[in-house]
């Protein structure tokens, strides 16, 4: 335990002074001094062990502690200090502190210093605490004693403040602010202790409150520690210190309003006493009340006095303190106060805090005062003191739904949510209309909430049904009269045309009102001229949209795309409830469809919605049974079809057949033989149009012939891309129209192209089962010739959009005859090999260069129309389309990965536009052969550069396809940049290198009239990737560039020889950490014997893969280095591109600055193979 002090000095020979921890009071500085010095050499352990105090055996004082906590009683127990308590439980706690109020009532100065200790230790402090006496507040002297200081010299940090009657002095070594306090722990054990430390402030109080908590001196001294250590400048004690002092606020607010409730209690009694007659009355008995309600006022004034230090003491110094969770921590308990203690807490002068936070950066702290205005905006009792600050906060809090943290803006909606609720005055209509927009917000939670806020403004707004009507006519007239109210909020809106996202924000709160589906159905089916609630025709489409979105969400559930935030995974209670609402939707949609279907079959929008709802019936359903019904079905369906023959509607039959054929449905087989009938009829009807229009040599066909084969066309292209109609040989009656005599119209070559390419597309999906033999394998071989024979005619037709098609279907089937090559079972029969003209490969490469990569034909034209913008993204999104379907024919080697050249050259040209799918292309084709990638990418830089000298040379004016030297510089530097793993690309850098050497020395030969190679400047753009070459290998690039440039004679004071310079600069910056630009201006400077391009004495330890060819030359000798042998003489044994640490032979002269070639090696001398 912690000795008592005495009036004049601590005194060391007290009884208890024996007694140590990491918290103990030492009477001594010497002493403190010594122990903090010992554990600042100790290793520092995890805060929950290495801050509990040393136990110790004793026969007295911890012994009856000990036994109230366990349970037990022993004669000899192990001490337990207040701090391992925490590890205990709140049972153990009470015991405790139980205990400790008893020996608090002994001896409280000695139980006062082990509570302080206590706070001490929970700030995870290591050190030890001083205490001396200090006999009055008003001591001149005490104020200039309250010090904080680091002493650098003993390493010690120093904290003494007062704590009245004594002047407590804790030091700790310098790195305890750096440590991981309690508090912050990560992990369970930092949440478990503050919930523990909380507790432990509260069961004090809580036991305290009828005893010592009055006797002015626990609270004095108590509350003054907290203040002192919360105004610290250490994070560890400001943290703790705050959080106990508002946890201390709080637990007095209950202690405040239990005095409250007694007082309350006694005045009734007081009342009663005094309404009773003149006999009954008893004036002692009164006169005790009256006392008791006295003492209780007084108790409550001194706990509200004690309150109002703390606030003032704490919470005004740190509800704006640095730290984010103090701040949060002010916050939260604000709140709790203001909701608890009304009385004293909730008023403006409390409010202000609570606004001016709402503005903090960070958003937890924000997240805790609109969680604290919940609280109080939830009782309604508390609402006509919350006007001021709502007429005040009301635009901030709006605005927080706009917040950045998504939980603080869901927060927010909800706070609002109730202020609606409560009060229909705070919100405005504006407020309304800017607030419900977030129904169609990307965040589900803050969606779905603004959801629940337009549902209940629905509600208030629907006017109640007359009395007249009964029961079941008056609920269905007020659901459609909501639904009325809904349909006038989003034609109003117009922000969103997507019914999807509204019904989803709406699931949560309307789901059931949204899941009847009779009402909704019988609404449609009603007369609008028959009821008063009638709806209009354009409010019957949006309704329609209604219940398609509803059965959508019934049956996949909230995931939308574009939306998150939504559950992802089901339990087993919703996916019960997700089938039962399938199963509901089925029968009833099943039966009532084919009457929706008749009704709205004039309508296209109306019908192509209709179409999408058997997509999502439930595949096993009783009513399936019925036969008639079934039919009923398809035969609207097939009305519609021959009714309307727009994209909308075809897309959504095409995929509602699908559904419906599936061989696990239960109207399988009457799906597939009425589609079967209508694919039959489509099919003999388009036979004899092109049978009429394709007599002679020619097409010809009048206006209605026309179309009527356009329309036969677009509904098998679109039932094609679903379903496999390969029995129909649609391939045999098509191809004769891509013929070039025959000069078939634009929109029926475009319909042409998509219908042959789903054939072959569905051939070659089908392999495996349809390729029996070796004459069916061929015939699909000629199909897929004549296709792509076809489709090149079609490449330089003058439509674009069947040049587009064109490009696009052929690199679609390319690509899927390439895959289905990969996958093929070599047991079975499968596609044989198919390649591709050099023809068609020029003339995909042609297109792509011709469509692709050039400006946009909305950046031309003048930005005056209202849709430029969407055209110009439509054109993006077209033209990306081709860019990737081509690099899919290179990723899967269909084309030779050199075909990628072109494509590679406007990687940085049009990076904002291609650059992510160009960036791939690279990724993919690295995989496949990384040496061939990396070839292909220094041809694209090489044929950039030789179109820039040619353009130089030729003198005239610049062409804007062709590339500056600084543009092509970068993309070096781009490209460069894609080597990460400097290990795993070891042999492509090389392979740059040794290229690019090759590219400009290899055909020159030296002249008087050509001293420098006329690409001599391309070495300027290769040393962008220098940086990428490990040190082996570019001594040894060097090495090689020394082969190429010692026939020439090369005077380095000739501008014409910088690029070599910079280059070789570039190779040799490593070996001694600088750049290539300090190197151009050394090797301008005469040769210093003392500098050394290879000084540095650290090889790479692994082991270089040779890039070059075996049977080359030896290059040159370099000499061995003079010092001790062994290390670099094994690196040299054992790697083919390490080389001596010496400079080679060919160096720099002294008196002329030429560089020239030494043909006689030393002595000492090592041979490198390239």
């Amino acid at each position: 335990m912690i000795p008592e002090p005495t009036a004049a000095a601590a005194s060391s020979t007290n009884s208890h002074a024996e007694a140590t921890s990491s918290g103990a009071v030492n009477h001594s500085e010497d002493d403190s001094g010594n122990e903090n010095r010992q554990k600042s050499v100790r290793r520092r352990k995890r805060a929950h062990k290495g801050s509990e105090n040393v136990k110790r055996k004793s026969a007295k004082a911890g012994c009856s502690r000990a036994s109230r906590a366990g349970g037990s009683k022993q004669k000899h127990v192990e001490a337990v200090t207040l701090f391992e308590v925490i590890t205990m439980g709140r049972s153990a706690m009470q015991a405790v502190i139980d205990d400790w109020i008893e020996a608090y009532v002994a001896d409280r100065d000695s139980s006062l210093l082990d509570l302080i200790s206590f706070f001490i230790q929970c700030s995870g402090c290591k050190g030890v605490v001083t205490a001396e006496m200090c006999q009055s507040k008003e001591d001149s002297d005490v104020m200039s004693k309250m010090v904080e200081e680091l002493d650098e010299d003993s390493g010690l940090q120093y904290k003494k403040f007062l704590a009245f009657p004594w002047i407590l002095t804790v030091s700790w070594p310098m790195d305890t602010d750096s440590a991981e306090y309690p508090l912050i722990q990560s992990g369970p054990y930092g949440r478990w202790f503050h919930s523990e430390f909380c507790d432990f402030v509260s069961v004090l109080v809580s036991q305290c409150q009828h005893s010592v908590i009055f006797d002015s001196y626990l609270m004095n001294t108590l509350i003054s520690l907290l203040t002192e250590l919360s105004n610290s400048y250490v994070r560890a004690f400001r943290h703790t210190c705050t959080l106990a002092a508002m946890k201390l606020l709080s637990a007095l607010v209950g202690v405040a309003l239990s005095l409250s409730i007694g007082i309350e209690n006694s005045q009734k009694l007081y009342e009663v006493q005094k309404t009773k007659t003149v006999r009954q009355k008893s004036s002692q008995q009164l006169e005790r009340i009256q006392k008791k309600i006295t003492e209780l006022q007084e108790k409550r004034a001194e706990v509200e006095s004690m309150m109002d230090i703390i606030f003032k003491g704490v919470f005004l110094k740190r509800y704006r303190d640095v730290l984010p969770e103090i701040r949060s921590i002010c916050m939260e308990e604000l709140g709790l106060w203001m909701k608890l203690y009304s009385s004293a807490f909730l008023n403006d002068s409390y409010l202000k805090y609570m606004g001016w936070m709402m503005h903090d950066k960070l958003p937890d702290v924000r997240l805790k005062c609109v969680l604290g205005l919940q609280g109080l905006y939830g009782d309604p009792l508390l609402l006509p003191k919350l006007d001021l600050f709502t007429s005040r906060f009301k635009e901030r809090i709006i605005s927080m739904t706009l917040d950045k943290d998504n939980e603080v803006a869901v927060q927010t909606m909800k706070l609002l949510l109730l202020i609606s609720k409560t009060s229909d005055e705070v919100l405005t209509p504006e407020d309304y209309k800017q607030l419900l927009q977030f129904v169609y917000s990307s965040q589900r939670p803050l969606a779905a909430t603004a959801g629940e806020l337009l549902f209940s403004r629905l509600l208030s707004t629907v006017a109640p049904t007359s009395e007249t009507q009964d029961e079941l006519n008056e609920e269905e007239a007020h659901k459609q009269q909501i639904l009325k109210a809904l349909l006038q909020f989003y034609q109003e809106s117009e922000l969103h045309k997507h019914v999807v996202y509204l019904v989803d924000s709406l699931w949560d709160c309307g789901g059931a009102l949204l899941k009847d589906w009779p009402t909704l159905t019988s609404t449609l089916l009603q007369d609008s001229s028959s009821h008063s609630t009638g709806f209009s025709l354009a409010e019957q489409a949006v309704l329609v949209e209604i219940l398609v979105a509803s059965v959508r969400q019934a049956s996949e559930g909230p995931a939308l795309a574009g939306r998150s935030g939504a559950k992802k995974v089901m339990n087993t209670r919703e996916k019960k409830i997700q089938t039962d609402d399938c199963l509901k939707l089925t029968e009833h949609l099943l039966m009532v469809l084919p009457r929706l279907l008749s009704k709205f079959s004039s309508s296209y929008d109306i019908v192509a919605s209709l179409m999408r709802i058997p997509q999502y019936f439930l595949t096993e359903c009783p009513e399936a049974e019925n036969t008639q019904m079934v039919s009923s079905l398809m035969a609207e369906m097939e009305a519609a079809l021959d009714l309307h023959p727009g994209p909308a509607v075809l897309e959504a039959a095409a995929r509602t057949y699908l559904s419906l054929c599936g061989e696990e449905t239960s109207w399988c087989s009457a799906a597939r033989s009425a589609r079967d009938s209508l694919v039959q009829r489509w099919v003999e009807k388009l036979t004899a149009l092109l049978g009429d229009s394709l007599k002679g040599d020619g097409f010809s066909a009048c206006e209605d012939k026309l179309r009527d084969i356009l329309a036969t066309l677009k509904k098998l292209r679109a039932f094609h891309n679903c379903h496999d109609l390969s029995r129909w040989s649609l391939f045999d009656l098509l191809s004769p129209l891509l013929s070039v005599e025959r000069g078939a119209p634009s929109e029926v070559l475009l319909e042409v192209l998509q219908c042959l390419s789903y054939v072959l597309l569905w051939s070659l999906n089908t392999s495996g089962e349809t390729l029996t033999c070796r004459e069916k394998a061929v015939a699909q071989r000629l199909q897929l010739r004549l296709f792509c024979e076809r489709s090149h005619r079609c490449l330089s037709h003058g439509d674009l959009s069947v040049r587009q098609q064109a490009f696009v279907g052929v690199c679609d089937v390319l690509t899927a005859h390439s895959y289905q090559l990969h996958v093929w079972d070599p047991t079975s029969f499968g596609p044989l090999l198919f390649t591709t003209s050099p023809k068609l490969q020029r003339a995909l490469l042609t297109f792509v260069c011709v469509h692709v990569f050039v400006a946009s034909d909305c950046d031309n034209q003048s930005k005056v129309g209202e849709n430029s913008e969407v055209e110009r993204l439509e054109d993006l999104h077209r033209r990306r389309n081709l860019l990737a379907a081509y690099c899919k024919l290179i990723m899967h080697g269909v084309l030779e990965m050199s075909m990628a050249t072109e494509v590679f050259m406007y990687y940085m040209k049009y990076y904002n536009d291609f650059g992510d799918i160009i960036k791939e292309t690279m990724y993919r084709t690295r995989q496949v052969d990384k040496i061939e990638s990396a070839r292909t990418l220094v041809l694209s830089l090489q044929q950039l550069f030789m179109q820039l000298k040619r353009e130089q040379e030729s003198g005239g004016r610049s062409h804007p396809g062709v590339q500056t030297f600084t543009s092509i510089k970068e993309l070096a530097r781009r490209f460069a940049l894609t080597f990460g793993d400097l290990v795993k690309f070891r042999e492509c850098v090389v392979m740059i290198h040794r290229n690019g050497i090759e590219f400009v020395f290899q055909e020159f030969s030296q002249t008087p009239g050509t001293a420098t190679p006329p690409y001599l400047s391309y070495l300027t753009i290769l040393s962008e990737f220098s940086s990428k070459l490990l040190k082996p290998d570019k001594k040894t690039v060097f090495s090689y560039l020394q082969k190429h440039t010692a026939e020439h004679i090369i005077d380095l004071r000739e501008e014409t020889w910088q690029p070599l310079i910079y280059y070789r600069a570039s190779l040799l910056a490593a070996a001694e950490g600088e750049d290539a630009v300090s190197y151009v201006s050394s090797d301008r400077k005469p040769y210093q014997p003392h500098r050394s391009p290879f000084s540095k004495p650290k090889l790479e330890g692994s082991r270089s893969p040779c890039p070059f060819s075996p049977v080359e030359s030896k290059v040159g000798k370099v000499p061995r280095p003079s010092g001790s042998p062994s290390h670099q003489d094994k690196a040299a044994e054992t790697d083919p591109f390490s080389v001596p640490l010496e400079p080679p032979a060919k160096r720099l002269d002294t008196e002329g600055s030429v560089l020239s070639a030494s043909s006689e090696p030393d002595d000492d001398t090592v041979d490198v193979e390239l």
